[in-house]
């Protein structure tokens, strides 16, 4: 993905940012993948992807991700 200044309003358009205060840790994390689904979704929607588009490409990056996770191992 590149960062040009041309983006900038295309991405205050499409970023909605989760707030940083009053949550823990884990409410926090799931608030931001929540808001980043939703902004993707936004802008796959608008970009003229069907529904049954966009869930199949969101499910198969998620699923893509989860497969490739290797937790670090904690050293003996």
């Amino acid at each position: 993905m590149s960062e040009k200044p041309d983006d900038l309003s295309e991405h205050e358009m499409f970023v909605t940012e989760f707030p940083k205060t009053g949550f823990g840790i884990v409410d926090y994390l799931q608030g931001r993948v929540h808001f980043s689904l939703m902004d993707q979704m936004k802008l796959m929607h608008k970009s003229g992807m069907s529904q049954t588009q966009i869930k199949e490409t969101i499910l198969t990056s998620v699923t893509e991700i989860i497969d490739n996770f290797e937790p670090e191992s904690k050293s003996p």
